[in-house]
């Protein structure tokens, strides 16, 4: 379908906006950190605040102007080595395990790198600039701005997550948003599950070519079928892993997959990654008397475990083996997917992400994206799980049912929890 020189402006201006309040929000979720926090990184699967700020303007300065703004001189070029991430099309990089070492550039200096790549792309994209004989230029210059601001948001989630790990490992256990605690509130009794019954039957998944933006993993959209089960209302909360913990999950091996079963005893898990135990000398030394029993560490700091709040931190490990203990299942992919639209399904995004049964597998027809994007998802699609919905730290109007997280099973910094599943 072609488009007029009106339809093209108005496209530009609202992309241009667009542009302008994703990357201002990777700013302000950046700005209650100091400069010393924006450059540690806490293990080899996590990146420092610095260098996420630098990589996805990095993806722009590359993927976008170099190819497609005449005339472009790069910030730097040095930063081509510095902060390319995997893409071998692009040309070596700096060892991912060693980002933590990047003292230099200086975070100012990655803010100029930022309002210089910012300057150019609103230059690009600047209403008028293009004629409505351009309209193939213009169309590949708008695919690649949506990619890499829906990449820009992916790294403003891994952004939070990274730097809650990071301070997970201080034993001050700082707190990146220290907002007032809540009044306290009694415990109570989680209430029980519903459970949505699905019939099964050929069920459509995958994303649905239309207007609006989808990475190359959710399509092409095809037939899945699925035989008749059913699945929770609502998450798992705190109040009912934490039965799981003191019933002794954690040291019966008769839960747990072999892999996971290994790991356990590899990490010396024995509560999801944020769960304080009582006797943990670290809650004794924080300033505000924390009361006594559980306690979580999140982006607030450390808080009383609320037993009605979704359980997080977990890795597919954990969640398959609560749901082995609970007399169930993790659903699948497509299971979750036919049921996210059901009638009393709750607590399907904002809260954590949901493990899935499902490994991280190409659709039947994947294409990858053309180009350098092509190295975007499909070299990732083996030894991973999918993990559905989105959590509290992901930005606002970016995931949508079809949307395929995914990370390896061990994972468990992320805000990663589970809904169960059953047979019918």
């Amino acid at each position: 379908m072609t488009i007029s020189g009106t339809q093209q402006q108005a496209a530009s201006s609202a992309l241009h906006r667009r542009y302008r309040d994703v990357r201002s929000h990777s700013l302000l979720l950046a700005s209650p950190l100091s400069a010393e926090d924006q450059c540690i990184q806490s293990m080899p699967d996590a990146s420092p605040t610095k260098w996420h700020l630098a990589h996805t303007t990095w993806f722009f300065e590359t993927v976008l102007l170099m190819p497609h703004l005449a005339g472009y001189k790069p910030f730097d070029r040095r930063y081509q080595y510095l902060f390319n991430s995997y893409y071998e099309a692009l040309g070596p990089r700096h060892p991912r395990p060693q980002r933590g070492l990047l003292t230099r550039p200086t975070l100012a200096e990655v803010h100029a790198y930022r309002e210089h790549v910012d300057a150019a792309v609103c230059d690009l994209l600047a209403p008028g600039r293009h004629r409505a004989a351009d309209e193939a230029a213009w169309r590949a210059i708008e695919a690649i701005v949506v990619l890499g601001l829906n990449h820009e948001q992916q790294h403003q989630e891994l952004l939070l997550t990274d730097i809650l790990h990071a301070f997970s490992c201080n034993p001050l256990l700082p707190a990146y948003d220290p907002a007032p605690m809540p009044a306290l509130r009694l415990a109570a009794q989680p209430s029980p599950h519903s459970w949505i019954e699905m019939h099964g039957g050929v069920a459509q998944v995958g994303y649905q070519a239309q207007d609006g933006f989808s990475f190359d993993n959710e399509t092409p959209r095809h037939s899945a079928l699925l035989q008749p089960y059913r699945m929770a209302d609502r998450l798992v909360n705190c109040g009912e892993f934490l039965q799981f913990v003191e019933d002794g999950g954690y040291r019966n091996a008769q839960l747990w997959l072999s892999d996971g079963w290994a790991t356990v005893q590899a990490q010396g898990w024995h509560a999801p990654a944020y769960w304080l135990a009582p006797d943990d000398p670290r809650v004794a030394h924080q300033d505000a008397g924390c009361a006594k029993g559980w306690q979580v560490f999140g982006l607030q700091g450390v808080r009383a475990l609320d037993p009605l709040a979704p359980v997080s931190q977990l890795s597919f490990y954990e969640a398959a083996a609560f749901a082995e203990w609970a007399g169930a299942r993790l659903p699948t992919e497509f299971e979750w997917e036919a049921a996210s639209g059901m009638p009393g399904m709750r607590e399907l995004t904002g809260h954590v992400w949901q493990w899935t049964r499902s490994s991280y597998d190409p659709y039947p027809g994947f294409k990858p994206l053309p180009g350098v994007a092509a190295e975007y998802n499909g070299k990732f699609m083996v030894g991973q799980l999918v993990l559905r919905g989105g959590s509290v730290a992901t930005p606002a109007g970016h995931t949508r049912p079809t949307y395929r997280n995914f990370f390896p099973p061990a994972a468990r910094w992320q805000f990663s929890g589970l809904r169960l599943a059953k047979e019918l």
